[in-house]
This record gives C-alpha cells, structure tokens and sequence, in this order.
C-alpha cells in the first residue's frame, strides 16, 4: 500500500495529474472516433453514388414513359385522324352516289316522261291530221325539253363544283388544322422534355454543390477538432512541461533550503562551539582570576596572620 501510495505521487509528480495511461487511451479514443469519421465519410459517398444511380435509372424510365405515352398518344392521334378521314371519304363517297342516284331517277323519270309525251305525241299525230301543228309543237317541245335537260344538267354540275370546292376547302382546312395540332403537341412535348432537363440539370447541381458544402463542413470539422486536439495536447504538454520545471524547481528550493537549514544549523552549531569555547575560556579565566585572588588574599590572609 505505501509503496502504491508513493508510486502515485510519483507519477503525479512526474507526469500531473494526466497519467500516459488515461493519455493513451485517450489517443486511442480520438483514432478510433476519426477511423469511424473516415468510414462513415465512404458510407456516406457509397450511399449518395446509389442514389445518384437510383435517380439517372428513375430519369430514363421516367423519358421512356413519356417518349412511350406521347408515341401512343400520337398514334392514337393519327388512328383517329385516319378513322375520320376514312370516314369522311365514305360520307363524300355516300354523298356522290346518292347524287348519282337521284340524277339517275330524275333521269328516268324524264325518260319515261319522254317516253309517255312521245307516245302521246304519236298517238296524237295519228289521230290528228294537222302535220304542221304536230311538227311545231313537237319541235318546241323538244327544244323545251332539251332547255330543261340543260338546265337541270347545268344546275347539277354547278351543284358538283360547289360541292367539291367546299370539300376541297374543308380538306385543307382540316388538313391545317391537324398539322397545327402536331406542332403544338411537338411543341408541348419538347417544351415538357426542356424543363424536365433543366430541372435535372438544376437538381443535379445543387446535389454536387450540396455534396461539396457538406464535405467542406466535414473538413473544416476534421480541421477543427485536429486543431482543437493539438492544441490541447499543446497546453497539456506545456502546462505538464511548467509543472515538471515547477517540481525540479521546488526540488531544487527544497534542496537548497535543506542545505541552508543545514548551513544555518552548521552556522547555529559553530557559533554556540565558539560559545562555549569562549564560556569555556571566561570561566577558566574567572576561574584562574579567582584562584590569583584566592591566592591573594591568602597571602594577605598570612601577612596579617603573620602580623597579628
């Protein structure tokens, strides 16, 4: 126990209140926080690289999806434009044949018209006997007939054209409109894959710019605590440099005031041997002064006695 004891003040002595054992582990400490810094740095960067992948794969589904609606959505666009053509096409055609048809019973009817008028006119010519009448009246019938015919052909055709301008006019109507309708569907198309590439672009940026911050963080971090360890490591060196200096110093002002104390002492000791010496000499000079006046006065003690 008292040899622990005065190992622990040793050690305190020499090294403070810090031991090489609690500095050791603390090193330790600060090694494995910046190896497990260092390993959640890669995980970090693994972890935004897959999602970086995960992101470009969602972009390219995300531009097949649409480039694959808009594809459908124009052949759909283009089957429809087809049906209605088609189905124009068999109106227009249903329109001719039935104008056909109605020119050809109108025909008919005028022939069979024709027909009756001349069988009459026959029957007429027979039973009448005024060659002349029949000859004009057949003659302005026939001009009559054939003024009508012109007529009628004549308002038919002028029917026909009219129709088939304004068919015409409706085709080219259509057919600019629809062609209208794909640029702005190009356009909306186009406009909707720039601002998807924009904001890609955008995003992409702002996550390398945001990657960069957090990794300047990081550093500054790193740095900061790099900074902070070292200069407390600094001022514990110092502080255990000024506590060695402070305890060679005091060891060194133990010693010299042992040795004053031993001097002061040594001094103390000389001067009470002088002292005594002189003690020592006083009272063997009072001594031999008290002899010489014993001596004395016994002289004179037999003088007077040798007198008396």
């Amino acid at each position: 126990y008292l040899a622990r004891k005065f190992f622990s003040l040793w050690a305190e002595m020499t090294f403070g209140q810090v031991l090489p054992s609690k500095a050791r582990c603390f090193y330790d400490q600060k090694i494995l926080q910046k190896a497990f810094g260092e390993w959640k740095e890669q995980w970090t960067v693994c972890r935004e690289r897959k999602l970086s992948l995960r992101a470009e794969n969602h972009y390219r589904r995300l531009l097949l999806n649409l480039v694959f609606k808009a594809w459908r959505a124009n052949v759909c666009q283009q089957q429809g434009k087809r049906n209605k053509y088609y189905v124009a096409e068999s109106h227009a055609k249903k329109q001719t044949m039935l104008r056909t048809w109605r020119c050809w019973l109108l025909y008919v009817g005028v022939q069979r018209t024709k027909h009756g008028m001349h069988s009459v006119a026959l029957a007429f010519r027979e039973r009448s006997c005024l060659r002349i009448s029949w000859a004009v009246w057949r003659r302005q019938h026939y001009q009559k007939c054939s003024g009508h015919k012109m007529n009628i052909l004549a308002l038919q055709h002028w029917a026909q054209s009219l129709q088939f301008r304004a068919w015409l006019q409706w085709r080219e109507l259509y057919l600019y409109t629809l062609n209208e309708k794909q640029k702005e569907t190009r356009a909306v198309t186009h406009h909707q894959h720039w601002e998807l590439r924009r904001c890609m672009a955008a995003w992409l940026g702002y996550l390398n710019l945001h990657r960069v911050k957090k990794r300047q963080n990081e550093l500054a971090q790193e740095f900061h605590r790099s900074r902070t360890l070292r200069s407390c490591f600094c001022e514990w060196q110092l502080s255990w440099g000024c506590r060695r200096r402070m305890h060679a110093h005091q060891r060194d002002l133990e010693k010299q005031a042992a040795r004053i104390a031993l001097w002061r002492v040594f001094a103390h000791w000389k001067h009470y041997v002088v002292l005594c010496a002189e003690e020592a000499q006083q009272c063997e000079l009072a001594e031999k002064h008290y002899r010489g006046h014993l001596l004395v006065l016994q002289k004179f003690w037999n003088r007077w006695k040798s007198r008396l």
